[in-house]
């Protein structure tokens, strides 16, 4: 024992782990490892303490990037705000009440014009025991007013009922200014009656919902947070009035590091805005309100949700949030008491169980996620300063600036979900074909805009259409859309790319038809006779291609002059051009794109139905 405790590993270098490294890459430079972010930020494949940034030693300190509390969820911890579905005020009433029992620690509800009325109905005792986690939108008044007429004390109600005109404009494609001078009266009158309640919301969920990366929001959050605070200054409330009133809500995506960078560096930017406004130290720490992302969440496959969401959610509670919302993993298609228990408990879980109640900063010092935290902010710092310069965040709503620059984000995130070079379980990779789902679209058209509306959209939308396009194409033919797949040789020579076109095929719920294994033109002969499918594609090894498949090719399709022939894999240059005058339609292979070959094969049998039916 003694022999080991005195063992002593030799000291290595970065370069010693470089020259490993490469090593195993086989000749690449490990540079190679880097990875290039949607927020234009370079990923190092490691990092050392030649990273590492100065940091406060606790909480609550500095720059407010390691939180507001110096003792973090110790002393306060954050609320479970999980927003409660209901149908009646009665129904509304009845599942709060349960919620607080298993674990919620706060009121939230989606606002509707048919609560607004009841909301007198709520038991006193949870208006006054438990804070409020509620985003408002254009009910702000209607609810603040309902509950200044209940016999209650007006101290004693925390947390926030607030909205955000600007977010709801940016949504809705509709700017109205004049909202403003209303929206500001409301504030007014909410202080005089509930001055421990914040109003003021700054909510950067419809742009994340509309394609967003994280800089964008950071930015967005910070020019929306600078033109409150100029409005408030113009009536005459001084910056720490106006900043104990606001409360920031973010969208939780799926990039578990950059998301919770995103959450510190929010609190590094609002510091030092908020310095800029000689407000106290106090006055500082930026109050944020959680929900995991619907951006990320799919109709297909959803029990795959509750891992998304539980990653969301880790992520949030390591950036040192507030008040959470985790998604009930089937919400898209209508949540159910199970869901919205699984969602609730997943807070729960790693508040009691994962006891991140228990460790004050467990992320801080780490250097990828304080060097991370730290270019974050200073891009954010950069975008913001371009929005100010062109009039701040209404002005570029206006010009449709910053509605171009998030599509353009969006553009390059989903050409990596068509391509599959980004994966969505169950959705674009590893799909199920036989499962069917109720799909509807996020997407939403209002009148009368006035201002490009941000699109609140799905990463998995576009191939849930395809989906939902070829159920009703399989329901007009009578049985399921099947592609043929013509398969070389033994099964250890064509199953890699037999299996690879069964997942390429299943993400747009199409199936395939094997071939028995084929050695002679008489066998695929054979197979193609009985092929209930206008599509074949060839599985094979490069070198049975060559031998056999140029072969079988030239003499199959004048044969079958309807079939239209695919080649599973990507030939050298060289031999492309042979292959395509053979008659090949297309490759298909792990850089294609997905999405735009699977609209093209539903659109030919669309074609074809339409055609035999008018016919």
């Amino acid at each position: 024992m003694d022999q080991i405790r005195s063992q002593n590993f030799p000291i290595k270098s970065l370069d010693d782990w470089i020259e490993k490294a490469e090593l195993s890459l086989k000749g690449r430079k490990v540079e190679s490892l880097q990875s290039n972010t949607y927020e234009t930020i370079t990923l190092k494949p490691l990092y050392t303490r030649e990273d590492e940034k100065p940091v406060s030693n606790y909480p609550g300190g500095t720059d407010f990037r390691r939180g507001i509390d110096p003792l973090g969820y110790l002393i306060n911890e954050w609320k479970v705000a999980q927003r409660i579905s209901y149908e009646t005020v009665g129904e509304l009433t009845q599942k709060l009440e349960d919620a607080f029992k298993r674990g919620q620690t706060a009121i939230s509800f989606e606002v509707s014009e048919e609560v607004v009325p009841h909301l007198s109905e709520l038991p006193t005792e949870i208006i006054q025991n438990y804070p409020f986690a509620i985003n408002s939108k254009w009910y702000q008044a209607a609810l603040l007013n309902n509950l200044a007429a209940l016999s209650i004390d007006g101290t004693q109600l925390t947390g926030y009922i607030a909205n955000d005109p600007i977010a709801l404009f940016a949504e809705e494609g509709v700017l109205t200014e004049t909202v403003f001078k209303e929206w500001s009266l409301d504030v007014m009158q909410a202080e005089d009656h509930f001055p421990n309640l914040r109003t003021i919301l700054i909510d950067t969920t419809p742009y994340h919902n509309g394609g967003a990366n994280a800089v964008q929001e950071l930015a967005i959050a910070a020019a929306t947070g600078v033109f409150y605070l100029e409005k408030r200054t113009e009536d005459g409330i001084e910056p720490e009035r106006t900043l104990s009133k606001m409360i920031f809500q973010f969208a939780i995506g799926s990039n578990f590091f950059m998301e919770l960078a995103k959450l510190r560096a929010a609190r590094i930017l609002w510091n030092r805005i908020s310095e800029l406004y000689r407000a106290e130290e106090k006055a500082r720490g930026m109050q944020i309100a959680a929900v995991t992302s619907s951006f990320t969440k799919t109709v297909f496959d959803p029990h795959v949700n509750l891992l998304r969401g539980a990653n969301e959610a880790f992520a949030a509670v390591l950036g040192g949030v507030q008040y959470l919302h985790v998604e009930p993993f089937d919400q898209l298609t209508g949540s159910s008491p199970f869901s919205e228990r699984i969602a609730r408990n997943t807070q729960l879980i790693l508040k009691e169980e994962a006891l991140l109640q228990k460790v004050v900063d467990p992320a801080g010092g780490s250097w990828y996620i304080e060097a991370l935290t730290t270019e974050l902010a200073d891009k954010a710092w950069a975008l913001f300063q371009a929005i100010d310069a062109k009039g701040g965040i209404l002005e570029v709503l206006k010009t449709n600036w910053l509605q171009q620059e998030i599509a353009a984000v969006f553009a390059k995130k989903r050409i990596d979900i068509e391509t599959r070079k980004q994966s969505i379980i169950g959705t674009n990779v590893y799909a199920r074909p036989d499962e069917t789902a109720l799909y509807k679209t996020s997407l939403h058209d209002k009148q009368n805009k006035n201002i490009e509306a941000i699109p609140q959209r799905r990463l998995a939308e576009p191939y849930e259409k395809l989906r939902s396009k070829a159920k009703k194409l399989a329901e007009q033919k009578g049985s399921a859309l099947t592609v043929g797949l013509l398969c070389l040789g033994e099964l250890k020579q064509h199953k890699a790319r037999a299996d690879f076109m069964k997942g390429f095929l299943s993400a747009g719920g199409i199936k395939t038809v094997d071939s028995p294994p084929i050695g002679t033109v008489a066998e695929a002969r054979q197979y193609l006779t009985e092929l209930p499918s206008p599509f074949v594609v060839f599985c094979g090894t490069n070198e049975q291609y060559e031998q056999l498949g140029h072969k079988l090719l030239t003499t199959l399709k004048p044969e079958f002059p309807k079939l239209k022939f695919f080649l599973a894999g990507l030939p050298d240059k060289e031999n492309q051009s042979q292959w395509l005058a053979d008659g090949i339609t297309q490759f298909i292979h792990v850089k294609s794109n997905c999405y735009e070959t699977l609209a093209g094969m539903l659109e030919e049998w669309e074609v074809t139905f339409d055609e035999s039916q008018q016919a």
